[in-house]
């Protein structure tokens, strides 16, 4: 196990406590040792963003790989009509900006806090350390990158044989698949707006919405408080595949 060099890159004018500057929920470095890990946090810089707060800007020609160490946020881009399209949410233990890292070129995409975040971001080289001196960090690497690419895939095919009603049964599913319960239901909180779901499947707000008062009549999903409820994922999943299957 490679014992990193211990080189603070902190922000000197961002006061932070020093015990949430810890990289261990970060799904890439699970199996790096305590010390390592400790090692690679003190090399980061750390900042606090609030909800609604710009991470990063799409064609930015930086090059650092960011962390969300807590919170929530969002890829996106805006069209020059400013409608907003959403690449895909990003949530604690996550990472982004890994593209520019590793070919040199612009960001793909703008990244916005949808929550208050604490981010943790390391430069270029230090990832491609990490790369070099971990295989571990570096097949984690490989399989996410993997995962983004096949859900891409998947993607590109509902656009391309979905109606917007099926999209949206399509969405749903994703949306739901961390939050399954025994029962074959889910609750996905924080509920999604209709304009997020619009965003992820290039539609818009009313046509999420009058589905969603159609899956509600049906007795398939409901709102919960603040969460959205799906009652029979079973069901939801078939009605996908039988289109799909057409």
């Amino acid at each position: 196990m490679t014992a990193f060099r211990v080189a603070p890159e902190n922000d000197p004018d961002v006061a932070m406590d020093p015990s949430k500057q810890s990289l261990e929920k970060i799904g890439i470095f699970r199996e790096l040792k305590p010390e390592a890990l400790l090692a690679l946090a003190q090399r980061c810089r750390w900042r606090e963003y609030g909800a609604g707060q710009l991470i990063v800007g799409h064609q930015d020609n930086s090059q650092q790989v960011f962390f969300i160490i807590e919170g929530r946020a969002k890829a996106i881009i805006y069209s020059l009509s400013g409608r907003q399209v959403i690449f895909r949410d990003i949530d604690s233990g996550d990472m982004f900006g890994e593209y520019a890292a590793i070919d040199g070129q612009p960001r793909s995409a703008s990244v916005e806090a949808v929550s208050p975040c604490l981010v943790a971001s390391m430069s270029k080289e230090l990832f491609w350390e990490v790369l070099r001196d971990e295989p571990s960090v570096a097949a984690a690497t490989l399989k996410r990158l993997t995962g983004q690419l096949r859900a891409l895939s998947e993607r590109i095919f509902e656009f391309s044989t979905l109606a917007v009603r099926n999209r949206i049964h399509a969405e749903l599913l994703r949306l739901a698949r961390d939050h399954v319960k025994k029962d074959g239901s889910a609750s996905i909180t924080p509920a999604p707006t209709h304009a997020e779901i619009a965003s992820h499947i290039s539609t818009h707000r009313e046509a999420v919405t009058r589905e969603l008062n159609e899956l509600a009549h049906d007795g398939l999903v409901e709102r919960r408080g603040g969460s959205l409820v799906i009652r029979d994922l079973a069901r939801l999943e078939q009605l996908v595949k039988e289109v799909i299957g057409s």
